[in-house]
């Protein structure tokens, strides 16, 4: 019997034809059904696994913000001491002055500009994601940080969050290395800085390319609790000054201090250096040579590119740097070669490209 819905008349019992067998209308509908189904399921399962990727891969981050610390009215007291140890640090193994200060790189050692003291620069850094600046952060009120408050300074460095609350790109080394300064010292960090002579310097800020704008953003950590100044012991100040200090050669996770960060800027293209005391690193530095080194800018007749902050490490006491060397000492030797006069070749260890890449 052929039926077309045409001739269908109005009050058909729609189970009648059903029970006879007449699906051509119905039976499209059990169809569409199903495949809703389908549909629905399929698309259950893809919002499942993509939720289980995002969460083992970027985190939610991305898409709901970074973590953030509410900042507070504190203020830090201003004292001889701090004001002391501050600029100690701000000069010394912090190395604040490399990106925050214009400078001449066309010395042997980097070489600040007169006058222009942390008043910040736009830093052309080769691989960087869009255009990186170093703000502004003398005290000048219009163009540098002189509306921040103290609580905000110190989460931005120590916790990656800008006074606007907005992600710090992570070239500000506040991930790894600046969110282990002790409370006191980072106290002591914000009060030499905004005793700095204010420097109008209007610049444009940071822009980070997308998606690395957004991926960012699961980098800053809040840090709610007290983080102490280390015992005085020379071991435990080394390893303080190292862990706070020395971050380029400990940015491969594989290679704790085996170097192989990639470093290219105004001071040309190199690999930061194997600091472990393995024969491929530096078990053959004195403590002489290395307080000479870190006072000069040469190993022996070998000249240290001027990325290694060698003219803010000088800054620094015999003790300390005695205390820098006693504690990479103790580090675990990593064998991985890196030879800034070679060409680069491909490293199969930390999978990038440098000299004496290819011996490893």
């Amino acid at each position: 019997m052929n039926f077309s819905t045409h001739f269908l008349p109005i009050d058909v019992n729609a189970q009648w034809l059903e029970n006879r067998g007449i699906h051509f209308v119905l039976g499209g509908k059990h169809i569409l059904k199903k495949l809703g189904k389908i549909l629905l399921v399929s698309l259950c399962g893809l919002i499942v696994m993509l939720a289980v990727i995002i969460t083992y891969t970027i985190g939610w981050r991305p898409f709901i913000g970074p973590r953030v610390r509410a900042v507070g009215n504190r203020q830090f007291e201003r004292t001889p001491e701090r004001l002391a140890r501050g600029k100690y640090l701000v000069t010394g193994v912090l190395s604040c002055e490399i990106c925050h200060t214009p400078s001449d790189w066309s010395q042997h050692a980097w070489t600040a500009i007169p006058g222009k003291e942390l008043a910040g620069q736009e830093l052309t850094l080769e691989g960087f994601p869009g255009t990186a600046v170093a703000p502004n952060i003398t005290p000048d009120a219009e163009t540098g940080a002189g509306n921040w408050t103290d609580d905000q300074m110190a989460r931005a460095i120590r916790e990656g969050i800008k006074h606007d609350g907005s992600t710090l790109f992570p070239v500000m080394p506040y991930y790894n290395d600046y969110k282990k300064l002790s409370d006191e010292d980072l106290a002591a960090v914000v009060v030499y800085v905004r005793s700095v002579s204010p420097v109008r310097n209007a610049l444009a800020k940071s822009k980070i390319n997308f998606p690395v704008n957004y991926l960012v953003r699961g980098v800053p950590e809040p840090i709610t609790q007290p983080v102490p100044m280390p015992a005085n012991d020379p071991l435990s100040r080394g390893k303080y000054l190292v862990e706070v200090g020395c971050g380029c050669h400990n940015a491969v996770e594989k290679l704790p201090y085996g170097g192989g960060e990639r470093l290219g800027g105004p001071w040309g293209t190199v690999t930061s250096a194997n600091i472990t005391p393995d024969g491929s690193g530096i078990n053959y530095y004195s403590e002489g040579t290395f307080v000479t080194a870190m006072r000069t800018g040469y190993v022996g007749a070998r000249k240290l590119n001027a990325i290694m902050p060698f003219g803010e490490f000088k800054n620094l006491t015999d003790d300390d740097l005695k205390a820098i060397y006693t504690y990479l000492r103790t580090l675990a030797p990593v064998k991985h070669r890196v030879d800034n006069t070679l060409p680069p070749t491909l490293c199969k260890l930390c999978k990038r490209r440098h000299g004496a890449g290819d011996q490893n």
